[in-house]
């Protein structure tokens, strides 16, 4: 779906530069956007790669087994269909750890390898389960205390201040999760009454 969208704005926006007598602009554009692209793209590669290392060598020492421990209460919240020692913990915990420092790149690894796990709990289904819907949600949604992926942008881009977003995007976050953790728990419930309606 998303190819035929991206192809059909690629073919809209030429049309348009051709209509409009702009088509030099358009291809100038084209070149420039591309360069700009290949830069950030090395910026936050360099980021990715330091934030993940940095993941690995706590999951080494034990902050992750530590921190999943300490976000235990709020996972048994969020998803009480897990069963408590399953490896999958560890990868959700690890998934919202790097989502809460902002790490969006680093936490999609985890967050595949939480929906791998929860996929084999929901016996391989082809229908998600709440689990996995939550799971999706809450990575959405997530709480972010430093917008590391922001502020790498906002530097590319020569702003004079980048980290001057820290308060607007703890704000918005904390809205955000606390509207998708509310629809999860919602949305939960009213499965779990249509199941027990069907039985």
């Amino acid at each position: 779906m998303l190819n035929y969208l991206w192809g059909f704005m690629i073919v809209l926006g030429v049309t348009v530069g051709v209509l409009r007598g702009d088509i030099g602009d358009v291809s100038k554009a084209t070149i420039t956007s591309s360069k700009e692209a290949v830069s950030l793209c090395i910026t936050m590669l360099g980021i990715m790669a330091m934030w993940t290392g940095i993941m690995q060598v706590a999951k080494k020492c034990g902050l992750v087994a530590a921190f999943t421990r300490a976000l235990r209460p709020v996972i048994r919240f969020l998803y009480p269909d897990i069963p408590k020692d399953h490896v999958v913990n560890e990868h959700i915990a690890s998934n919202m750890i790097a989502n809460i420092l902002g790490l969006g790149w680093a936490a999609t690894p985890m967050g595949l390898m939480a929906m791998k796990e929860l996929r084999i709990l929901n016996h391989n289904s082809e229908v998600a389960s709440c689990d996995m819907c939550t799971l999706l949600i809450v990575n959405i949604s997530s709480l972010q205390l430093i917008p590391v992926n922001i502020i790498a942008y906002r530097s590319q881009y020569g702003s004079v201040n980048p980290a001057e977003i820290l308060g607007a995007g703890l704000l918005a976050t904390i809205c955000s999760t606390c509207v998708g953790i509310a629809f999860s728990v919602i949305a939960r419930r009213t499965s779990k009454l249509k199941d027990a309606r069907k039985k």
